[in-house]
């Protein structure tokens, strides 16, 4: 969703002068790449966008209008602000982005069960739990209605059995589980668990989604496989974690 651009800057006299090219390059290169990616998904067919956040508001409020007129208003739009925040402050900023219509905030630390109960409380849905490492935590968040959305991280949870405990209580809960994925191998790993969980566990797709970033899949050996924006489950045996050893 933000892609970062070094650039360079011819020299100038002026100290001022360089930081003040450097910024309104960066910004113009930033939005024309944004622009660009986003064109590309659309035409792709894809109908959720999730944009980081936290770090700067008036940034934030850029980049998530710069996207929502971009989407249109009935895709949808989710945020992360990776638990940067404290929970007075997450209540804060996402009542500042509350016109882009975001569908859940990753707020706070996944060990604050509590603050994402409050954070709710001020109609803010929250997913979480990417960053959870056990099911004892996911237990509590959802006793509390801690979260709407789960999103459980197939390498952060250590093993797949803890994941289908997880599994197991998120039906229970009846709240949607929108998987984590992105990172080296995430979606190759995570493939296995939303196509179980459809199988075996809920038998139904309802307000699910599966985190998808087109990265990094050329160093596994059976890497994910994805058509109409949706995954296509897999035809090996295994858990798709082998990497090329070229690549290790």
């Amino acid at each position: 969703m933000s892609p970062h651009e070094n650039l360079r800057t011819s020299e100038l006299k002026e100290t001022t002068e360089i930081i003040n090219f450097k910024h309104e390059s960066r910004l113009e290169i930033h939005s024309t790449i944004r622009k660009q990616a986003l064109i590309q998904l659309l035409l792709e067919n894809f109908q959720r966008f999730k944009v980081k956040v936290g770090a700067d508001l008036q940034d934030d409020i850029c980049r998530c209008r710069l996207i929502r007129n971009i989407i249109g208003p009935e895709k949808t739009l989710m945020t992360d602000a990776n638990q940067r925040w404290d929970v007075p402050e997450a209540v804060e900023w996402m009542s500042n982005l509350a016109e882009f219509k975001l569908l859940w905030i990753e707020p706070t630390s996944p060990g604050d069960i509590l603050g994402h109960a409050t954070i709710f409380k001020r109609k803010t849905a929250v997913a979480a739990a990417t960053a959870c490492h056990n099911r004892v935590i996911f237990k509590q968040l959802l006793q509390v209605k801690g979260l709407q959305f789960l999103q459980i991280d197939s390498c952060r949870l250590g093993s797949i059995n803890e994941n289908l405990s997880v599994l197991l209580m998120v039906k229970k809960f009846e709240i949607p589980i929108c998987p984590h994925a992105g990172g080296i191998g995430l979606c190759e790993l995570v493939q296995h668990l939303i196509i179980f969980d459809f199988l075996s566990v809920s038998g139904s797709l309802e307000n699910k989604m599966c985190e998808y970033v087109d990265h990094l899949h050329e160093h596994f050996k059976y890497p994910v496989i994805t058509k109409n924006v949706s995954y296509m489950q897999p035809q090996d045996a295994g858990y798709s974690t082998e990497m090329k050893v070229e690549s290790v």
